[in-house]
């Protein structure tokens, strides 16, 4: 059994997820141990409990400690296998990090899940970066994968659901050179009136003229606000939150997406963390602006599964195998 310290690196529910998903996709039986150990909540939350369960979906495996604040799991997957079902989170915990976890396993056999729970959360890719950004560069390379935002939620009540469907692929060597040079922004809100997704999108079309603006309003349990933007394998995102004018969400949006086309490397810095997991499956090269904690601790644990990625330079950090 390979034994894993949940507080190396970055420490956080990225070990959790990047470990499952390597267990379930290398038949490794796996402990975890001190689990986000220096957190102000030690353990696991429910997020991370969803993330191991949704992994287990696809690969039938029995565990052991996977409830809230639990700070040791073990996890000894089965046979990977193509499987459907419903979770979820319980709380307005964020569902595209969810997906990191279980998206590379579903995509060796298939299958599909409906997740409920946050799509726009703090310290969490907005489920339109995950849609936008982050499927068109796994398709791009032969991703079957699909996705559907059924209902959005926001912090603190949830509510959000979404499905994606998946069939077998194998990717093929990343290039981030094949990626279509896709852009646009998406203003969201829900529970507030029709100006502000109106105000927060101009907002952001004036800092990026020439991007295509999609609104969407929703109707759900909880009010928010988001905006993404993207172009290829960049984005920006910013939430709303209660006394911040709509137009400076847009802007930030904006800003945050000039900042990493401005910044060298192919990928911006959160995207080559999520990519590291398919560039160790299926090879290839991509660069970025930095190495980041994240992506440091995700090489780490790549290679304890022995799963090398090299990483060379510093601006831009060259990611290859």
């Amino acid at each position: 059994m390979l034994e894993i310290d949940g507080s190396m690196g970055e420490g956080g529910g990225q070990v959790v997820r990047t470990a499952v998903a390597l267990a379930a996709l290398t038949g490794t039986p796996l402990r975890l141990t001190q689990i986000r150990a220096g957190r102000p909540k030690p353990g696991l939350a429910a997020q991370h409990c969803t993330a191991v369960r949704a992994v287990a979906l696809a690969c039938g495996a029995k565990m052991q400690g996977c409830s809230i604040g639990s700070t040791e799991m073990t996890f000894f997957p089965g046979e990977l296998r193509r499987a459907e079902g419903e979770i979820a989170i319980g709380t307005a915990g964020s569902i595209p990090l969810v997906l990191q976890a279980w998206l590379p396993v579903a995509l060796a056999v298939g299958g599909s899940i409906t997740l409920s729970g946050g799509t726009e959360v703090q310290k969490s890719p907005t489920i339109d970066y995950c849609a936008r950004v982050l499927l068109p560069v796994l398709q791009a390379h032969g991703a079957g994968v699909r996705m559907e935002v059924l209902n959005r939620g926001y912090f603190p009540r949830g509510g959000g659901r979404v499905r994606v469907r998946v069939e077998p692929s194998s990717l093929r060597p990343l290039d981030l050179g094949r990626v279509p040079d896709h852009r646009g922004i998406i203003s969201c809100s829900q529970g507030l009136p029709e100006h502000v997704a109106e105000r927060q999108a101009a907002a952001a079309a004036a800092l990026l003229p020439d991007y295509p603006v999609e609104i969407v309003r929703t109707a759900g349990p909880g009010t928010g606000t988001s905006v993404t933007a993207w172009c290829g394998p960049k984005g920006g995102v910013a939430l709303g939150r209660r006394g911040l004018p709509a137009e400076k969400v847009g802007r930030a949006a904006a800003r945050d997406l000039l900042n990493a086309l401005e910044a060298p490397g192919q990928a911006d810095v959160h995207l080559a963390d999520q990519l590291l997991v398919y560039l160790a499956l299926a090879g290839g090269r991509y660069t970025a602006p930095a190495l980041s904690s994240h992506a440091s601790t995700a090489c780490a644990l790549l290679a304890r599964f022995g799963r090398e990625v090299t990483v060379s330079g510093t601006s831009p950090v060259v990611f290859s195998t």
